[in-house]
């Protein structure tokens, strides 16, 4: 999905806070053990602002709080899994024709909304199509229109692709959130979801199990969301019992507080890909020797172990880390500074002027890239000259513009998820501008296979192109990490928005 984490500033307060004296001490805390224990309510930690709340489950939701609630009270077509990277949930099977354009999803049975009413197929179509409908919904389903959608019967979600496509069902998590057609205003409109909402107040809210929800088990009694504006004080709220779950917390907090006794932390690996976006249709950066030699100038162990507080690994210039299909035998790009000069050199790159490196503070380790990928490219000769941006300046003036830039990517589990959405040509997210024909008829080729040996094969191509020759410098894949009580158990370890799936956490006591 497309969302991007608003993960407001608050590692340098993390870090004020731990060098003035509170430090945590003791033994990391590990998960409760033993069969899970009914009741309790989880008391959840967001980050959010109120000026950005967003209810509607079908628009963007910049808060991390906002995108929590909405996944408890609504479900979606699929969800995220490990492998295979898509499990069931509205529909508990697919099947495409013969041509991979035409998907047939059977929808579970005896689903209902939290006011009792059945959810059929139309109310899921109605769903799909508005999301299709809204801001994002182009890049949330590449290839597939509003008219393309439809109900068949009760039971049965159709959906047809403009090409063949083998991983629809990928596209339809975690995005899909369905309410009853027709809906008028959205805004706390009744779900299917294994919660129903109790009350929603200024961003925080509490939310009570449905006994009702067809997904199984739930073990909670209820959910309380608390919205924060600082990773801080969310931070603290954990640490001083107020909150059971720091949701998103970051690489700092675990670094400081992952000592605290009675704290656990939990590590999401492959969660976040941090990159830097070199603009490749015009500018100093349009040559690939130039792009190469940017590669090979950075220090990627060092740019984990410093930006990112060691809470990751270094990346090889390919999205989708978590895939089970990654390649890994793609010789990982080491730092090569004679090398990188000589392509500078072949380029006729200017070395005589500064280049601006624009970044901003969307989330914790990102502006501290900047300040070391500077240091670093220094040593090839090309000089940066860092300036960092409120977000709302980067966010509307720099990001898809800028010749130079940071950036980062919160689904990372899917080789061929990532490419559609930020690499091929025909993407509205293509930062980089990167137009190369050789990558898009590889995608093409992969998700017209449904032959997973093939299918690996053609993604290895896939992945071989982005290691050459994109305008995505990858340094690092970073884990997730959530701070929780030592009483909480059941808590999801997927990558980006897979944390939300707190439908089977559970509480010792």
């Amino acid at each position: 999905m497309t969302r991007r984490r608003m993960l407001q500033a608050g590692a340098a307060a993390v870090t004020a806070w731990a060098a003035g004296g509170c430090t945590p001490e003791g033994t990391p805390a590990s998960a409760p053990t033993g069969p899970p224990r009914n009741g309790g309510t989880l008391r959840v930690g967001a980050i959010g602002k109120a000026a950005a709340i967003v209810r509607d489950p079908f628009g963007v939701q910049p808060n991390d709080s906002d995108y929590l609630i909405l996944s408890l009270l609504y479900d979606t077509v699929t969800i995220p899994a490990k492998s295979p990277l898509v499990a069931p949930r509205l529909a508990t099977r697919w099947e495409a024709g013969e041509d991979l354009r035409t998907w047939r999803f059977t929808l579970a049975e005896n689903v209902a909304f939290h006011d009792g009413s059945p959810c059929t197929a139309e109310d899921v179509a109605w769903s799909v199509r508005r999301l299709r409908q809204s801001e994002a919904g182009t890049s949330r389903l590449p290839g597939i229109d509003v008219s393309g959608i439809r109900a068949e019967g009760p039971r049965t979600l159709v959906i047809e692709s403009r090409y063949p496509n083998s991983r629809i069902p990928l596209l339809l998590r975690l995005t899909t959130f369905v309410q009853k057609k027709g809906t008028t205003d959205p805004a706390g409109a009744p779900g299917t979801g294994p919660f129903e909402l109790d009350w929603f107040r200024d961003g925080n809210a509490r939310l009570v199990r449905n006994d009702n929800w067809f997904g199984g088990e739930v073990h909670l009694d209820a959910i309380e969301v608390r919205m924060f504006d600082r990773t801080a004080s969310m931070v603290n709220a954990v640490l001083t019992g107020e909150i059971d779950l720091a949701s998103n917390a970051g690489a700092v907090a675990a670094r400081t507080a992952g000592k605290r006794d009675g704290v656990q932390v939990v590590r999401r690996p492959d969660d976040t890909a941090h990159y830097v976006v070199m603009r490749t249709s015009d500018g100093p950066f349009a040559d690939p020797r130039v792009r190469e030699a940017v590669k090979l100038a950075v220090d990627r162990k060092a740019l984990v172990d410093q930006a990112i507080s060691g809470y990751g690994k270094p990346a090889n210039d390919i999205l989708g880390t978590g895939d089970p299909c990654y390649a890994k035998d793609i010789p990982q790009r080491e730092r090569n500074i004679d090398r990188a000069r000589k392509l500078l050199d072949e380029a006729g790159f200017d070395r005589s002027r500064s280049y601006q490196l624009l970044t901003t503070e969307e989330i914790p380790g990102m502006a501290e890239s900047a300040t070391l990928l500077a240091n670093q490219l220094q040593e090839a000769g090309v000089k940066i000259d860092v300036r960092k941006q409120d977000q709302a300046t980067f966010l509307g003036a720099s990001r898809g513009k800028a010749p130079l830039y940071t950036s980062f990517y919160g689904t990372q589990d899917s080789v061929v998820f990532c490419a559609g959405k930020l690499l091929v040509s025909e993407s509205k997210l293509n930062e980089a501008a990167w137009h190369d024909p050789a990558f898009d008829a590889a995608y093409q080729q992969v998700v017209s296979t449904a032959d997973d040996k093939r299918g690996a094969q053609l993604s290895h191509d896939l992945q071989q192109v982005q290691h050459e020759r994109s305008g995505l410098l990858v340094w690092g894949a970073a884990d997730g990490i959530d701070l929780a009580s030592d009483k909480v158990g059941g808590l999801p370890d997927l990558p980006g928005y897979g944390r939300v799936q707190l439908e089977r956490a559970w509480l010792s006591g």
